[in-house]
């Protein structure tokens, strides 16, 4: 198995959580990046294994609108300071994935600045897509191009232009001579050009062995993306609805239904898929539960179905964050990590979190075992990931009551969270679930 299927992953987003400054005039140089290596021994606490940041270069604001693809955001700090960053995450055996904003760039990336100054004339006018030297846009820019969901301020590249292509590719090549990256997360890859992807999937492969490629995919079959071509894993939001969705509203058929769709639908493929239950985009899992316990069996789940299992930073800590209308600010914080984790050994959210990564990192079935639904209803629900060397028994209750359940089993099981022995009868095996809570049994081939 290569290094990301039996991954787990941190997630950071180093403008927030570094407290950069929200728009870069210039004057806002910093070394910030630096104040993330103590993040690196954290996530190792939690059973991490790798590390996906960014955005990391120079932008003018969020990040997501670059103007240099060769430069670190300078209120992060220098070129040196990212090669010194995963040097140090690579040695304490953290890989590192960055985020690859291709489909767009800034305002002030040369090429889209040159169209500005050239118009007609420009030699990078054909950079961008649906250039129109007759329209205009919400800048007054006397043309218009295509765009990233309606955003001016993110006008979208023409991929179909050998020079873009080139230009992208070798900003890969660069990161990896440069920073030694494990991988790219694609931002936006659910409107990018598939022979695009398909020659970075070429180069990664090429450049650097087990080099990941991993794309944001909202919507869509992710059959078209993940594939031996293109990418090797997309980001799994049908899940991420279905757990939230799927514990708020006690029904737990709708997260049966998503697990078994996927696996029906893409087969292997659903295994490789990259799992979360937050991100920088969308609300932090504590907000979005409407009842709070559930974030036991919300995680338990993360953990042990199909799939790469992901936190993003602060979540393994409990804090709330809320996508207001026009900002993302409240999802991207700046964090001490010290005051953090004092704050959530009072919650046990994050002895759950370390709790589950120690878990899954010595439990191959709950990485590679072939998943079985075993019991169904709109409160309970369990089943199994089994390898041929060892079986895990999952099992979670999102009502507020305990409930018995009894699930088709043989041998002896351990109960991973709390080393709990039970013995399976009659081919049963009879659990006790208390509310709003999960266990994981395992059995191993010596033990049954």
């Amino acid at each position: 198995m290569a290094w990301y299927d039996e991954a787990i992953f941190y997630h950071i987003y180093p403008l927030g959580l570094t407290g950069a400054p929200a728009r870069n005039d210039g004057s806002a140089a910093g070394r910030r990046l630096n104040t993330l290596v103590p993040w690196i021994a954290h996530l190792r606490t939690l059973g991490c294994s790798a590390l996906y940041i960014g955005p990391l270069f120079e932008s003018v604001g969020h990040g997501y609108e670059t103007t240099d693809y060769r430069k670190l955001d300078s209120r992060l700090g220098t070129n040196e300071d990212l090669k010194a960053f995963v040097a140090e995450c690579h040695s304490q055996r953290v890989r590192v994935v960055f985020d690859g904003v291709f489909n767009h760039t800034g305002r002030e990336f040369f090429a889209f600045r040159d169209i500005l100054a050239n118009r007609e004339n420009s030699p990078y006018r054909d950079w961008y897509g649906g250039v129109d030297f007759n329209g205009n846009n919400g800048f007054g820019d006397g043309f218009s191009c295509e765009n990233w969901g309606g955003d001016d301020a993110l006008p979208k590249l023409n991929h179909r232009n050998p020079q873009v292509r080139s230009y992208l590719l070798d900003a890969v090549r660069f990161w990896v001579e440069a920073f030694d990256v494990d991988g790219i997360r694609l931002d936006a890859a659910d409107v990018l050009d598939f022979g695009f992807m398909r020659e970075l999937r070429r180069l990664s492969d090429a450049v650097k062995p087990d080099f990941w490629l991993m794309g944001e995919v909202i919507h869509g079959n992710y059959g078209e993306w993940v594939n031996g071509t293109t990418l090797h894993s997309v980001t799994n939001y049908q899940l991420y609805k279905a757990l939230y969705s799927g514990h708020n509203d006690r029904n737990y058929f709708e997260i049966a239904h998503t697990v078994r769709s996927l696996i029906q639908r893409l087969g292997e493929t659903a295994y490789r898929l990259y799992n979360f239950v937050d991100n920088h985009d969308v609300e932090r899992i504590y907000t979005r539960l409407a009842d709070k316990k559930n974030f036991k069996p919300v995680h338990l789940l993360l953990y042990s179905l199909p799939g790469i299992p992901s936190i993003y930073y602060g979540s393994e800590f409990g804090i709330e964050g809320r996508k207001e209308r026009f900002s993302d600010e409240s999802l991207r914080p700046a964090l001490d990590l010290s005051e953090a984790s004092a704050a959530a050994k009072a919650s046990g959210s994050m002895a759950l979190i370390q709790a589950l990564g120690s878990i899954r990192r010595s439990t191959p079935a709950l990485r590679d075992g072939a998943y079985t639904e075993l019991l169904l209803t709109n409160r309970q629900y369990a089943f199994s990931r089994a390898n041929g060397d060892e079986t895990a028994l999952i099992a979670v209750n999102n009502d507020d009551q305990p409930a018995r359940v009894e699930v088709a089993a043989s041998g002896r099981f351990i109960e991973a969270l709390t080393g709990e022995i039970r013995e399976a009868s009659d081919g049963r095996l009879p659990l006790d679930l208390g509310g709003n809570d999960g266990q994981i049994w395992i059995r191993s081939r010596a033990g049954s």
